[in-house]
C-alpha cells in the first residue's frame, strides 16, 4: 500500500493551511549536560496553544462541510484546535472529552463556541461517543492523530523546522498517539535522527516498537491528558518503524523538572506534555554526542496559573 504521508502531500498541505497557522519561533538555550546550544521549536505558541491547529485546519479546509459541522474526541488540546478551526470555518463544533480533561483545556474549547460533551473515564470513551455522533449526524470527523489529513498537517511542522534549522542532526518529539511524530517522520524520511519521548506511564509507541506490532497500554501520570494514548496510530506506525531511530522514556518528576527549568531559564510556560521531549535531554534519558546539533519541540502550553504554580513549588 502506498505511503500517503509524502513530502509533496505535506508541501500541498502547508500551502493550504498557511493563512491560518503561525510560523512559530525558534530559540537557543544552553544546558550544562549538552556541549552544543539546543534549539527549542516553540510550537506551544501556535494558535490554541499547541501544534494541533495544523492537523485541524488540514482536515477542515477545502471541504464542503456538512450542516452538522465537525466532531472530535480529545483529551483537550486537539479539541481546542478543532473547535477553533470550526469557528474560523463558520460551522458548529461538537467536542467529546473525558471527565478527567483539564479544566483549562475545557475552558479553551468552550471559548471557541463549541458544544462540549464531557463524559466517560478515558479518551477512548469520548471517542466512542464521538463516533456514534458522527454516524447519526453526518458531522465531519476530525481525528486527533490517526487520519491522513491530521498527519499531513502535523508534518508541516517538520517542514517548518527544516526551513528554520537546516543543519540539525537530531529532533526530539513528545509522543501520544503519534500524529505529530508520524507527520514529522513522513517529512524528514530519515534525513535527521528522530527521537520519540514518552512518559514511562504513557509508553504506547515504545512498547509497540519493542514488540514489532501495535500493543495496548494503560496510560496514567501527569501528561496523560495530552500524551495518554492507549495505542499508537495505525497510519503512523509504519513510519515510526522506518524513520524513528529510538524512543526515550521519562518519569513524571523529570517532566516537572523540565517545566521548572524552562520557566526558570527561559520564562516559558509549558504543560506537562509540552515539556516531555525536553525532559529527555535534561534528565539524560537522551544523551547527544559532543557535536550533535539538537532541536526539541515544545508542543503545548495549555495549563492554568494555579496548576503551573504548584509545579514550580513542588
Amino acid at each position: 500500500m502506498p505511503d500517503p504521508i509524502t513530502r509533496s502531500a505535506i508541501e500541498a498541505t502547508a500551502s493550504k493551511i498557511a493563512p491560518y497557522i503561525r510560523r512559530t519561533p525558534v530559540m537557543e538555550v544552553t544546558l550544562s549536560k549538552v556541549a552544543q546550544p539546543v534549539a527549542l521549536k516553540l510550537e506551544l505558541f501556535q494558535h490554541t496553544g499547541s501544534f494541533k491547529a495544523r492537523g485541524a485546519f488540514s482536515t477542515v479546509l477545502g471541504r464542503d462541510l456538512p450542516k452538522a459541522g465537525i466532531a472530535a474526541a480529545s483529551g483537550g488540546n486537539h479539541g481546542a484546535a478543532a473547535a477553533y478551526a470550526a469557528y474560523i470555518a463558520g460551522v458548529p463544533a461538537h467536542i467529546f472529552v473525558p471527565a478527567v480533561a483539564a479544566p483549562a483545556k475545557v475552558a479553551k474549547i468552550k471559548s471557541y463556541g463549541a458544544i462540549i460533551d464531557q463524559d466517560g473515564a478515558t479518551y477512548y470513551d469520548a471517542l466512542e461517543k464521538c463516533t456514534r455522533f458522527i454516524a447519526e449526524t453526518g458531522a465531519l470527523s476530525v481525528h486527533a492523530y490517526d487520519a491522513e489529513p491530521t498527519l499531513l498537517g502535523q508534518g508541516t511542522l517538520g517542514r517548518e523546522i527544516q526551513e528554520q534549522l537546516p543543519e540539525i542532526d537530531t529532533l526530539l518529539v513528545a509522543v501520544g498517539g503519534g500524529g505529530l511524530i508520524g507527520g514529522i517522520a513522513g517529512w524528514y524520511r530519515g534525513d535527521v535522527r528522530i527521537v520519540g519521548v514518552e512518559p514511562e506511564t504513557c509508553n504506547a509507541l515504545h512498547a509497540s516498537l519493542a514488540k514489532g506490532e501495535r500493543v495496548t497500554v494503560t496510560p496514567s501520570g501527569i501528561a496523560a491528558d495530552s500524551l495518554g494514548a492507549s495505542f499508537a496510530g495505525e497510519l503512523m506506525f509504519p513510519l515510526a518503524q522506518k524513520y524513528i531511530e529510538r524512543m526515550a522514556l521519562v518519569m513524571d518528576e523529570e517532566i516537572r523538572m523540565a517545566q521548572r527549568w524552562l520557566w526558570d531559564h527561559a520564562r516559558i510556560v509549558t504543560e506537562p506534555g509540552g515539556a516531555t521531549a525536553f525532559a529527555a535531554l535534561l534528565s539524560g534519558a537522551y544523551r547527544p554526542h559532543k557535536d550533535e546539533r539538537v532541536c526539541v519541540v515544545l508542543c503545548g502550553s495549555n495549563t492554568d496559573p494555579l496548576t503551573f504554580s504548584k509545579v514550580m513549588i513542588t
